[in-house]
């Protein structure tokens, strides 16, 4: 059995400690992370390791950005592709060593606020990245995990609403559709949607904005773990820690698991 953790942490050294906790209680065999803001040698891979965590790949920057993937297992860093095409730093992939799976880590930009590439640049370049994406997914050929903050919510019930937000980045017909292509390009299965079936409600992401966001659960379905065919057969559990968003100084997206047995 593998299991493998995804979370968008929103700065690795500031919220270290929750990420400890999770790593304590839950104890992923690899965890995935995003956002990590923070430049490779200021990453705190001492910390990690000396909780069994001690096969990394970093590809961090400074200030925003960065990607991390940790694991109890030997790992072997294969790809780090630049979708955004502009040196951020938003994906690395790794092979499991021994094991006959890739586990892809990407961090999909946010895009703004105006649905429009013509208003917006922003915009333009998250639906440029996706493409990007597609074009990757067309080759690939070996079991593959891509997990992440993709920044869309592709169902109806991945959102609070779905009228209100039909308008809203993350949740526009045109980002569904691209995001659907890539998707379809390499056949990928959306393991939460395995586990926690549509129309059930399911988010990830809850607004900082928001003074009590269990009252008012305007949550979003914004990070994802998707599996090429064959392994998602593979695939044995999937959870969510919803919990997690009300630790002391928490992410605005909690953690994501599956298990695999390989």
């Amino acid at each position: 059995m593998i299991s493998v953790a995804t979370w968008n942490i929103n700065s690795v050294r500031l919220r270290l400690p929750i990420v400890e906790h999770y790593l304590r209680d839950e104890a992923p065999d690899v965890l995935c992370l995003q956002e990590i803001k923070c430049e490779n040698d200021k990453f705190p891979a001492e910390a990690l390791a000396e909780m069994g965590y001690k096969h990394q790949a970093v590809c961090g920057q400074k200030g925003y950005h960065g990607v991390a993937t940790v694991s109890r297992l030997p790992i072997r860093e294969i790809s780090r592709h630049d979708w955004q095409d502009n040196g951020e730093a938003r994906h690395i992939g790794v092979e499991i060593v021994g094991k006959d799976m890739v586990v892809e880590n990407v961090y999909v930009p946010a895009g703004g606020d105006i649905p429009d590439r013509e208003k917006n640049t922003k915009f333009g370049q998250k639906l440029d990245f996706l493409e990007r994406m597609t074009r990757w997914a067309d080759t690939v050929h070996r079991p593959t995990l891509i997990v992440g903050d993709f920044n869309i919510a592709p169902l109806e019930s991945d959102v609070w609403s779905h009228k209100q937000l039909l308008k809203v980045v993350s949740h526009t017909p045109l980002e569904v559709e691209t995001l659907q292509r890539f998707k379809d390009a390499h056949g990928f299965v959306d393991l939460g949607r395995e586990f926690i079936q549509d129309p059930d409600r399911y988010f990830s992401w809850w607004s900082y904005r928001s003074p009590d966001w269990r009252k008012n659960d305007r949550g979003r379905r914004l990070d994802h773990m998707w599996a090429s065919e064959a392994l998602a057969k593979q695939a044995t559990g999937h959870r969510i820690l919803e919990e997690a968003r009300s630790w002391e100084k928490p992410s605005d997206h909690i953690p994501l698991i599956t298990e695999f047995d390989l």
